[in-house]
C-alpha cells in the first residue's frame, strides 16, 4: 500500500489502485477485472473509457480539461486516442 492517499478516496481505494498497478500484465488484468467487476460494469467502464477518446461528451471533455489529469495522463501513455494539448 502507498503512504500518499489517491486524492482522499481512502484506504479501500489505495488499496485498489495498488493492486492494479501490480498486475504484471493485460491477460492478468483482464483476470482481475472480470473477478472484480460484473460484466455491465465492465461494459460500463469501456464505453466510458471510448467516449474519453473520442472526447464527444461534454462531461468528459470537462474532466479532461478541468480534472485532475488522470484521462490525459492515460491518454498520453498511448492507451488511446492522442490527447489534445491543454
Amino acid at each position: 500500500m502507498t503512504s500518499e492517499p489517491a486524492d482522499g478516496l481512502g484506504p479501500q481505494t489505495d488499496d485498489l489502485l495498488d493492486a492494479i498497478l501490480a498486475l504484471p500484465d493485460r491477460a492478468a488484468a483482464a483476470r482481475f477485472f472480470r473477478d472484480l467487476c460484473t460484466l455491465r460494469e465492465l461494459h460500463d467502464m469501456a464505453q466510458r473509457w471510448h467516449v474519453v477518446q473520442l472526447l464527444d461528451i461534454t462531461r468528459i471533455a470537462q474532466w479532461l480539461h478541468h480534472g485532475t489529469g488522470g484521462y490525459r495522463d492515460a491518454l498520453e501513455r498511448g492507451a488511446g486516442v492522442a490527447a489534445p494539448s491543454r
